[in-house]
């Protein structure tokens, strides 16, 4: 034997860390959006906005 001790519990825990956080890359790269396009989406909002509100009747 070559006397070296694992244990178990730290290896399963230390796993099921490993695939949360593959799986937070991947919700990451499927869900994330960059600051320039969260950015771009509110000022287009924004812009929308202030359309709607210009036609507005008194």
């Amino acid at each position: 034997m070559s006397g070296k001790v694992v244990n178990l519990n730290h290896a399963r825990k230390a796993r099921a860390r490993d695939a949360k956080a593959v799986r937070a890359a991947e919700n990451a790269v499927r869900f994330g959006r960059s600051k320039s396009e969260r950015e771009a989406e509110a000022a287009r909002a924004g812009k929308a906005r202030r359309d709607l509100d210009g036609h507005e009747r008194e």
